[in-house]
């Protein structure tokens, strides 16, 4: 049986060979997990679809077209080690709070691939410890090396296969890696390139006065958090601003294809998640339709899944508008790339006590500065300041969210 690189999407035509969970010549059961591949949007794991001894073809760290074959399974009845059995059977004559301990030990671990199973034995980590990211939370061999990090950094590290060190070609005898870049980072890299080359990219800017919105925060976070499980935070605010605002100007939600515009009558808001890989804009469906709460529960989720390594490419396909929050690194003020075929993006920076003057007076409110990126192809400068000026106004009072005025 060959096994080859499925069809993952219409846009994904490569995938990497990003981990072998299963070794060459390995007996494997149906079902097993042996193989992890990454593309530019999405990592799938792939599964036996029969029993037998695994033949890898392509090694790890290639990257290989869809369909093409990277192992074969010589099916058949094979039989794959379980310890567990064997265990029980030579406890007949232990003592038996041995065998209870051993029993509850193993019922105990978490499922985790061979791989992890046998690093985390020879670093004598307890796998209970560790926060699986694979498939049903299954821990992978990269979960058991995140958790071992200080460990790791003392002992001897092997060199990736998709890097190595070298010497500068022009003499220079100082060491350097050269790394090859990952498939979402490469998608990066060229969407960020595609969004400078291809469009007519500007940016606005304004500032809003938070502390309506703080208060809000501050006075309803412990009803809501015991309400509704999770947490009141800024995005919500911002996604429902945002959406107020996408009506009164509809083409920031419209994309260009072609020569003609296409205005979209419904809000997917992506929301901009930075993981370990890169960035990800996993994205709202219908968010007009969504209650704080559910704006919340949803982000959360989106973000949990994307660090876990588990979206989908329905979750990263069709957005019709992106905000980005800068300010959960420290960000003051940035100019956000739009993210084509989108026409705007929102970006959110960090809140900082400002002086200001109001009524004539000197105070001192939390400020956070706006910015908001535009095709000028479609979108007019007064257009693009009139929205976000729209968006700090709902902002700044919160009201007019709830009562939809």
């Amino acid at each position: 049986m060959e096994i080859k690189i499925p069809e993952i999407g219409e846009s994904i035509l490569e995938a990497l060979v990003a981990n072998w969970f299963k070794e060459d010549g390995a007996a494997v059961a149906k079902d097993d997990i042996i193989c992890e591949l990454e593309t530019d949007k999405v990592n799938v794991e792939l599964t036996a679809e029969a029993s037998g001894i695994l033949s890898i073809v392509i090694p790890q760290g290639q990257t290989v077209p869809i369909g093409t074959v990277i192992a074969t399974l010589a099916e058949g009845d094979v039989e794959v080690p379980a310890p567990l059995p064997a265990a029980e059977e030579k406890t007949e004559t232990a003592a038996p709070a041995a065998t209870d301990t051993a029993a509850q030990k193993q019922e105990s671990q978490p499922p985790a691939n061979p791989a992890a199973r046998q690093q985390a034995e020879e670093r004598g980590i307890d796998l209970q410890k560790v926060a699986g990211s694979g498939r049903d939370g299954r821990v992978i061999l990269d979960d058991v090396l995140a958790h071992d990090k200080p460990a790791a950094s003392q002992a001897e590290p092997k060199e990736p296969e998709s890097s190595r060190v070298t010497a500068k070609a022009d003499g220079d005898d100082r060491p350097i890696t050269r790394q090859a870049m990952t498939p979402i980072r490469q998608r990066i890299a060229a969407r960020l390139l595609q969004a400078r080359q291809e469009t007519a990219m500007l940016t606005t800017f304004n500032e809003a006065d938070m502390s309506w919105v703080k208060k809000i925060r501050k006075r309803h976070q412990e009803q809501f958090t015991k309400k509704h499980g999770i947490k009141l935070g800024m995005m919500s605010f911002f996604v429902k601003a945002s959406i107020e605002a996408l009506k009164e100007f509809p083409a920031v939600n419209a994309s260009i294809d072609g020569s003609d515009i296409v205005y979209h009558h419904y809000y997917d808001i992506g929301i901009a998640v930075g993981t370990d890989r890169g960035l990800v804009v996993p994205v709202l469906r219908d968010a007009d339709q969504l209650t704080f709460a559910e704006i919340e529960q949803q982000i959360a989720d989106l973000a949990t899944r994307a660090n876990a390594r588990k979206l989908t490419l329905a979750d990263l396909e069709g957005g019709t508008f992106t905000i980005t929050n800068g300010g959960v690194y420290g960000s003051l003020l940035s100019t956000p790339i739009i993210n084509p075929p989108q026409c705007g993006v929102l970006g959110m920076h960090s809140i900082q006590d400002r002086p200001v003057v109001v009524d004539g007076e000197i105070v001192i409110k939390p400020i956070m500065n706006l910015a908001l990126s535009y095709d000028h192809r479609l979108i007019d400068g007064r257009e693009a300041v009139s929205f976000l000026k729209l968006i700090k106004e709902y902002i700044e009072d919160p009201s007019e969210l709830f009562l939809e005025l």
